[in-house]
């Protein structure tokens, strides 16, 4: 979900800018819109391995678990 998500922010982004024309201010807006929603759902996925790890390491969650869990959240992830 992570990277199609952004993929289709962007491409919302890139559809709207054709619409308006060549309005630099719209333009502007809509990239640091784009950029803020990517940022804090990169900054969700690094709270989410934080957390991870430190179940991992008070031994709230085996080494299989940790695993399988860290995958899923690389999958949606454009950083980890």
């Amino acid at each position: 979900m992570g990277k199609q998500f952004i993929v289709s922010i962007l491409a919302l982004l890139l559809m709207g800018s054709l619409t308006a024309g060549c309005s630099k201010d719209l333009v502007g807006g809509a990239v640091l819109g784009g950029a803020g929603v990517g940022a804090a759902y990169e900054y969700q996925n690094k709270r989410q391995m934080d957390r991870l790890e430190e179940d991992f390491k008070a031994g709230r969650i085996d080494r299989e678990e940790y695993i399988k869990r860290k995958e899923q959240i690389s999958k949606g992830s454009i950083i980890y």
